[in-house]
């Protein structure tokens, strides 16, 4: 694995979906992934796609609609694609960017490679998914 300097290693530390992950799963991490800019108005995700790309972003404010009513508002830290990338099914949600943006991209492959050969980040993302449904559970209805 390439060396990767500490002050990236750092930057990801301060994510909330890596704060407790191990170096060498960082490290994992920071290898897979791709560090994309995109410009205000760009959609990242959209409700529906079919691709299960996990997001991270870095700097900048995107926001998240479902049915074309907004629901949240995501900044540096967030994450958003991974309800998709775990469960295989369509997007949730859209995620279009409201200022320039810089994103983390973890494609499903090179993701799922990680989670393989990193126990800790799997149980990470289990975590961080198990509580982002717990606070979204009072909009689910029973039917």
């Amino acid at each position: 694995m390439a060396k990767i300097p500490k002050d990236v290693l750092e930057h990801f530390r301060r994510v909330p979906l890596f704060e407790h992950v191990s170096d060498r799963g960082l490290r994992a991490i920071v290898s897979a992934a791709d560090e994309i800019d995109e410009p205000r108005g760009t959609v990242l995700i959209g409700e529906g796609d079919l691709r299960r790309e996990l997001f991270v972003l870095l700097t900048g404010t995107a926001k998240v609609t479902r049915r074309g009513r907004k629901i949240a508002e995501v900044g540096p830290g967030d994450f958003f694609g991974e309800i998709a990338l775990v469960s295989g099914g369509p997007r949730t949600a859209t995620v279009k960017a409201e200022s320039d943006v810089r994103v983390m991209m973890l494609a499903p492959a090179r993701f799922e490679t990680v989670l393989d050969s990193e126990p800790s980040v799997r149980d990470e993302v289990l975590r961080a998914l198990g509580e982002r449904l717990r606070a979204h559970e009072t909009t689910f209805q029973v039917c």
